[in-house]
C-alpha cells in the first residue's frame, strides 16, 4: 500500500520537478516524516498504553479550548526557557535533554490530538488500526501544505495540553 502511494511521488522526482522548499527542507521530507512518527508514536501507544491512548482521546475532545491553552502556553513557556538556558552556555547541558523530552512529550501529544480527530472520523470497531493511519495520513498531509503546518501545530497543541492535563491531575 505505500509503494502505491509513494508512486506519484517518484514520477515527479524522475522528471525533475523541484518540490517546495519550507525552511530549507523539502516539503515531501517533512510530510513523510510527520507521517511515520505519527504512525510509529500512534503504533507504541495503542499497544504499549492503550487504556491512557482511549482515555487522552476522550479528553481531547472534552475540553478542547482549554487543552489548547495548556499546550500552547507550555510550549511558548519551553522555547523561552530553552533560549534562556542556551544563552548561558552552562545551561546547554540541560536545554538539550529537555528539548529532547520536550519533542517526546510533542509527538505523543501529537498523535493523540490527531487520533481523537481521525477516531471522530472512522469507526474503531476492528482496532486501532484505520484510525492510526488516517491520523497519520492527516498529520503527513497537512505538513506536505505549507499553511497545513499551523493547522497541525494547533492540533498537537491541543493533545499536549491533554497530556499535561493528565500529569498535573
Amino acid at each position: 500500500m505505500l509503494d502505491s502511494l509513494l508512486v506519484p511521488v517518484e514520477i515527479l522526482l524522475q522528471a525533475g520537478v523541484d518540490l517546495p522548499q519550507a525552511g530549507g527542507r523539502s516539503l515531501l521530507t517533512g510530510g513523510l516524516s510527520s507521517f511515520v512518527t505519527t504512525l510509529v508514536v500512534g503504533a507504541l501507544l495503542v499497544a504499549i498504553v492503550p487504556d491512557y491512548t482511549e482515555r487522552m482521546v476522550a479528553a481531547a475532545f472534552d475540553d478542547p479550548l482549554s487543552s489548547f491553552f495548556y499546550g500552547f502556553g507550555a510550549l511558548v513557556g519551553l522555547i523561552v526557557l530553552s533560549v534562556l538556558l542556551v544563552l548561558t552556555l552552562v545551561g546547554i547541558l540541560v536545554a538539550v535533554p529537555l528539548i529532547i523530552a520536550a519533542y517526546v512529550v510533542w509527538a505523543v501529544g501529537a498523535t493523540i490530538a490527531f487520533l481523537a480527530v481521525s477516531d471522530r472520523l472512522v469507526s474503531r470497531d476492528g482496532g486501532w488500526l484505520k484510525p492510526l493511519l488516517v491520523a497519520a495520513a492527516l498529520n503527513g498531509g497537512l505538513a506536505l501544505t505549507g499553511i497545513g503546518g499551523l493547522v497541525s501545530f494547533v492540533v498537537g497543541a491541543v493533545g499536549v495540553g491533554c497530556v499535561l492535563r493528565d500529569y498535573l491531575a
